[in-house]
């Protein structure tokens, strides 16, 4: 026996050509079959970029429709600012020129108030320089008149000296109220006319009045409107010693004066007289109010 017949040998035994065979076709087949995957797979793989290119042009599509829309968004936005802008502009204008409408008005209605003052004013200063020239008038008159009267029938005599002239001290008839009133009127002729003054010493027409009807306790107006106006109303046809004659309108008189019976009057003439007694011929009154 030799002696390696119990070492166990290494080799592979041998296998039988049809076996091989069948392993080597598993194994072309498998390679096969991995080729056709692989084949497969890139064959895959190669038509997914064709797919993206046919999905592009939809998502283009949607892009610009957005883009679109953004930009439809952005001119109506812009549109809207334009439109406000016009219209606060406008605003703007018409704030403006009611501004200056109503300065105008206003600048027209402080001119015509100060038209109507300033006509106004002339208004009432003609009006008071004719009062006053008509009792300068009246007191011219009466002073002419007086004259005549004391050369002509020697009623009254000058004074010595004074320049003033005294009154005739005839009895009008009057008693009680009256008779006072007529007492101190006369106790007045003589002293000077002063615009304004009450008294003792000088008088205006409507101050001796009031001075004369305070002495019997009554209280007249101050001026000589209002005196024509401040007792019923009497005829001159029908007048009592007392009655406060008026020359104008009724409200509205530029002079007064004291009935004291016997067709005479005492008044307040003007600066050139003074206070005088004087006939009512000389310058009729217009009307008499009654107040006793």
């Amino acid at each position: 026996m030799s002696p390696n017949a119990h070492i166990t040998s290494h080799r592979k035994p041998r296998r039988p050509a049809t076996q091989s065979w069948a392993i080597r076709s598993g194994v072309a087949g498998g390679v096969l079959s991995t080729l056709a995957v692989t084949g497969a797979a890139q064959a895959t793989a190669a038509e997914k970029p064709a797919e993206a290119t046919i999905e592009m042009p939809a998502i283009n599509a949607a892009l610009s429709a957005s883009v679109a829309e953004s930009a439809a968004a952005t001119q109506q936005t812009a549109n809207d600012y334009q439109v406000r802008a016009q219209v606060d502009k406008a605003v703007d204008h018409a704030r403006v020129a009611a501004k200056k409408a109503k300065q105008e008005a206003d600048r027209k209605a402080e001119a015509e108030r100060k038209a109507a003052e300033a006509k106004e004013k002339r208004e009432a200063e003609q009006a008071r320089a004719s009062r006053d020239a008509q009792r300068t008038a009246l007191g011219t008159k009466a002073t002419a008149s007086a004259d005549s009267d004391d050369e002509g029938t020697g009623t009254g005599a000058k004074g010595s000296g004074t320049g003033t002239t005294t009154t005739s001290t005839k009895s009008t008839g009057a008693t009680g109220n009256a008779a006072t009133l007529i007492s101190f009127l006369r106790a007045q002729v003589g002293k000077a006319y002063v615009m304004g003054s009450t008294g003792p010493s000088s008088y205006d027409c409507s101050g001796l009045v009031m001075a004369a009807y305070q002495q019997i306790g009554i209280s007249l107006p101050r001026v000589s409107q209002d005196q024509s106006t401040a007792g019923t109303q009497v005829s001159l046809s029908n007048l009592q010693p007392g009655d406060i004659l008026y020359w104008g309108p009724a409200g509205s008189a530029y002079h007064v004066g004291v009935y004291i019976g016997g067709g005479k009057f005492i008044g307040a003439q003007n600066p050139s007289t003074g206070i005088v007694e004087r006939d009512m011929s000389y310058s009729p009154p217009t009307g008499a109010v009654r107040v006793m």
